[in-house]
């Protein structure tokens, strides 16, 4: 029972932190890069079957075989290989609007008549709005760097699913980087090398933990007050 007790209590404070982070303005997604995933873990390679009894071949295959039109490239579950990132990324944005709008109106009165005493500069109106509104935004944003990963899944038309991380402990902080995404079999060179440029449905996560993240971020009051703040 009191085990029970403590779990709550503990769930009702991890939800509550949750609750005031996001009301200070942090995103879920930010919560969540506090600390590396773990759903980027190096992949192990298949456990080896025991082997056949000898056939009287003079040539067995195993496990380990590889073609000579194959060489050492990756190409099974497990296997490492290494992607080498040379993403660049620039954007430019520029937006303008203008509108102007005028009218006028006239009216003469009558010479004679009971509105005759009515002068003729009393009856004239005129409108006019402007606008004129520019916005211009641009980013740039370029990351180069080596990582190695391994073979999750080999699929039936030469493709395959790669994932893995690399995490640095350093004296002012941790740093991490991971990727994971779908290369084809027959880009990888003799290296065991292949270009982040090259990989489909890409993801890669480079984020960090530490005194210089927390340097770099507003404090959580002057958050709230921008949040709150109608101006």
């Amino acid at each position: 029972m009191a085990m029970k007790n403590m779990m709550a209590m503990k769930n009702r404070s991890i939800i509550g932190g949750c609750i005031v982070a996001l009301a200070l303005g942090a995103s879920p997604m930010a919560l969540a890069q506090k600390r590396p995933r773990d759903t980027f873990a190096a992949t192990l390679p298949a456990a080896q079957s025991a082997p056949s009894p000898a056939n009287g071949s003079i040539f067995q295959a195993s496990a380990g075989y590889a073609a000579l039109h194959e060489g050492s490239r990756a190409r099974r579950v497990g296997d490492p290989l290494t992607i080498l990132l040379v993403e660049s990324t620039t954007t430019t944005k520029s937006v303008s609007s203008k509108s102007d709008k005028g009218g006028n109106l006239a009216l003469t009165p009558p010479i004679t008549g009971p509105f005759s005493f009515l002068s003729p500069d009393a009856l004239k109106a005129s409108s006019n709005s402007s606008f004129n509104g520019k916005g211009n935004a641009g980013q740039t944003s370029s990351l180069a760097a080596s990582l190695s990963v391994t073979i999750a899944e080999v699929r039936p038309n030469g493709t395959a699913l790669v994932k893995g991380e690399k995490r640095m402990l350093l004296s002012q902080g941790r740093e991490w980087i991971q990727f994971s995404g779908i290369v084809r079999l027959v880009d990888i060179d003799m290296e065991n090398h292949i270009l982040s440029t090259r990989v489909a449905d890409a993801r890669i996560v480079y984020s960090g933990k530490g005194a210089l993240q927390r340097s770099s971020k507003q404090g959580w009051l002057g958050r709230f007050f921008n949040m709150i703040s109608p101006f």
